[in-house]
């Protein structure tokens, strides 16, 4: 299946309703048009460059907004933080650095599966990657409660095509098949999780995408970055808006099952950065804890950090918090995996720095001691 690659990812939107500036006079006495090219400049990636927008479905799914039919009913939203929800064409927008170094990172930013926090979390992880030398290739994907006929099949399933684009594009983009990598925040860790193990999901259905899906050797990602992840929809730490978005509220536990990301980690899993905060109240840091286990069950190498305060969706850090130097950590890491070189590895002395605590490295696999911590998800 060929790709429609596009000079913008600029695709209709329905912009911040203007009411939510009545309380700012000198807003309200702006015209729209002005108005509209300020939030457009609050939310555009990055000012100097935008990105090259790649379709991951050219015929499906269907046109935005289409009435009536599979997927969201309304113009694609952009809220006043960048997040995106009502995503009719899912998509890969692709960063390209002014020093390439030959390494690719797909990045899937969070929030439930109910929209994906671009401006907080996939676009200054964009920023920092590509900053140092790394392609990075942000995914827009399809999220289930839209009214997808696939289900909770279709976030992933967008994920297993961008990868499978990012593989067919490699040589053209000028990256090296073998370091490709992953980064997900929040629910966008849990499909990364998921897109690592291989997985397809429940059986194709009859005239969805999925069956123009090939099957992904997870073998080959250089590693798999999860940030603040949810891993696992199982009780007792199933109270998530993902958990909610994938399954429902009342699932069978089988399905919660199937749709954790721990289910399907065996051997071959690609090397796993985890960090989460100790004092996460959106997604237990038992999800964390029970991926490393699992991962060092299954023989992988897993760097674990935890942090002993941050909360949840600190992106890449939070001034003034223990989360403001995991990026020095995840430098580190990259380097172990291979894709990131001098002189952009300035966290060689990382690993004895900062507040987390990190159990293991690349290559190790070291056994991971800490208890699991208490809380519900």
């Amino acid at each position: 299946m060929g790709v429609k690659e596009r000079a913008s990812c600029r695709y209709p939107v329905s912009p911040v309703p203007f009411r939510s500036f009545r309380k700012r006079r000198f807003l309200v006495r702006l015209p729209w048009f002005a108005l509209l090219l300020l939030l457009v400049s609050c939310i555009r990636p990055d000012a100097s460059a935008g990105p090259v927008c790649v379709a991951l479905w050219p015929d499906t799914p269907p046109a935005p907004w289409r009435w009536g039919g599979d997927g969201p009913s309304a113009p694609e939203k952009r809220g006043r933080s960048g997040a995106l929800s009502r995503i009719a064409i899912p998509r890969i927008e692709i960063f390209r650095p002014p020093h390439p170094n030959g390494a690719a990172v797909i990045v899937a930013a969070g929030g439930g599966y109910h929209r994906i926090a671009m401006g907080r979390e996939a676009y200054p992880a964009m920023r920092w990657l590509t900053a140092r030398g790394i392609t990075v290739y942000v995914l827009v994907y399809r999220l289930p409660p839209e009214g997808w006929l696939e289900g909770p099949r279709a976030p992933l399933d967008d994920a297993r095509r961008a990868l499978e684009i990012v593989l067919q594009r490699a040589q053209g983009d000028g990256i090296d098949p073998a370091r490709i990598g992953l980064l997900g925040f929040s629910a966008g860790a849990h499909l990364m999780g998921m897109l690592a193990t291989g997985w397809r999901g429940s059986d194709t259905l009859a005239g969805s995408p999925s069956g123009a899906v090939s099957p992904v050797p997870h073998a080959s990602l250089a590693g798999v970055a999860l940030i603040y992840p949810v891993i696992t929809l199982e009780k007792p730490y199933d109270r998530t808006a993902t958990r909610r978005a994938l399954v429902g509220r009342k699932p069978d536990p089988s399905l919660a099952r199937a749709w954790s990301v721990q289910t399907h980690v065996g051997k071959g899993y690609p090397p796993v950065f985890l960090v989460q905060a100790d004092d996460d109240r959106i997604a237990s840091p038992a999800n964390a804890a029970l991926m490393a286990r699992r991962c060092v069950r299954a023989g992988g190498a897993v760097t674990y950090v935890s942090l002993p305060a941050g909360g949840h969706g600190f992106g890449m850090g939070r001034a003034g918090t223990p989360s403001e130097d995991w990026t020095a950590r995840y430098a580190l890491w990259l380097r172990q995996i291979g894709l990131l070189e001098p002189p952009y590895g300035e966290a060689r002395d990382a690993a004895s720095s900062g507040p987390g605590r990190s159990s293991g490295g690349p290559g190790r696999g070291d056994h991971v001691s800490r208890a699991q911590p208490r809380g519900r998800g």
